[in-house]
């Protein structure tokens, strides 16, 4: 997996952005900034409520299997995501490829734009995401996960003896999470397919 040598993006910077973009998306209404680990968690049938709002940061990795079977291929970014009920905007530094890259969804169409690609669209992310750098990433079914919950679509999903979910099924995608210490919301999410691709990415819930 290709290394990033540039330095982390300061949080102000990234969440000015992702505030700006959230305005826009959401008709110019205010972006709550979420204190995630302190938000009302909540069960529904045992499990954590979904978190309406929240700010996160980290690191993200993909790899997916080369088309000539030369091998694995990967590349990763720094990314901030700032969520609001279904619309959310991520800013990706070193995004996988094509340069700095905002993605933004307004809960029925995705907006990507990159230095590479230009402005690109789509219904929903994950083929926008596929059309810019050919990678594949479960992003529709994440702010569940990052919520500490299966998503709707998921199946099969297994508890630690902390009622904190472990591990989940959607599709041809398998997911794990871990947690730190006694915390209820993951600190990293790693998903495989069983054709090779596979995402890791790991969480900071901002306060």
């Amino acid at each position: 997996m290709t290394v990033l040598k540039k330095s982390q993006p300061t949080k102000l910077a990234l969440f000015t952005a992702l505030t700006t973009a959230l305005m826009i998306t959401s008709g110019c209404q205010s972006l709550k900034t979420a204190n995630a680990t302190n938000q009302p968690i909540g069960t529904v049938q045992g499990q954590p409520k979904k978190l309406e709002s929240f700010n996160i940061t980290g690191k993200i990795g993909v790899t997916t299997p080369s088309k000539d079977n030369s091998g694995n291929q990967g590349g990763s970014a720094f990314y901030a995501w700032g969520q609001q009920n279904d619309r959310f905007a991520i800013e990706l530094i070193g995004a996988l490829g094509i340069g700095k890259t905002n993605i933004e969804y307004n809960g029925q169409s995705a907006t990507l734009v990159s230095e590479k690609t230009g402005t690109l669209t789509a219904d929903d992310p994950e083929t926008l995401l596929k059309k810019a750098t050919g990678w594949q990433a479960p992003i529709s079914q994440m702010p569940y996960w990052i919520s500490g919950r299966p998503a709707p679509s998921d199946s099969a999903p297994q508890l630690d003896a902390q009622n904190r979910l472990i591990s989940s099924v959607n599709g041809e995608w398998q997911a794990s999470f871990t947690y730190k210490g006694n915390d209820k919301l993951p600190n990293k999410i790693s998903a495989m397919q069983s054709q090779g691709n596979k995402v890791v990415m790991t969480i900071d819930h901002q306060k």
